[in-house]
């Protein structure tokens, strides 16, 4: 189905072709490359919004997901009772946040890789508010990275290594 990618910010340059592959490889390993999924690229006054309004925190973030399906429970697919219901959700990924955090020699480009990658997972109903649910969570990202980087020549690691 539809990968939508939308770049709806100017502070950080989006390199769009390569990112939209790399989601596509991330869906496939995930198994819901048959759902529809908007991923958009926002800079941080964007970000700061959306986080005020859903999380009620007034900070920009790396990334807020937004599942269309309720209650799914993390590992599981959801089961769509009718065609429009092939749809995963929306991914924010605060661009100009992600770029603003990478230290060093870490690439902005893998990062948001990563970053996207966590916001999947989030979609598919994992969560780290406690430290089971982010081991389970961390698990899934690592697979699904892994088989990217077999893919791609890379080496990515989860965005929530070391939270807990």
């Amino acid at each position: 189905m539809a990968l939508l990618l939308r770049n709806l910010q100017r502070a950080v340059p989006v390199r769009r072709a390569p990112l939209r592959r790399r989601l596509q490889l991330l869906r496939a390993a995930l198994g819901v490359q048959r759902f529809d999924l908007a991923v958009v690229c926002a800079d941080n006054s964007t970000m700061r919004r959306l986080s005020r309004v859903h999380r009620a925190r007034d900070a920009p973030t790396d990334v807020l997901s937004f599942p269309f399906h309720e209650n799914i429970t993390a590992g599981e697919l959801p089961q769509p009772d009718t065609p429009d219901d092939y749809n995963l959700g929306d991914i924010f990924l605060g661009v100009e946040y992600i770029f603003q955090q990478c230290k060093g020699d870490e690439d902005y480009f893998d990062i948001l890789t990563v970053t996207a990658a966590h916001g999947l997972c989030h979609l598919l109903g994992f969560t780290h508010s406690t430290e089971a649910e982010w081991q389970k969570m961390f698990q899934k990202e690592k697979q699904i990275l892994e088989e990217l980087s077999r893919l791609t020549g890379t080496r990515l690691q989860p965005l929530t290594r070391g939270l807990f």
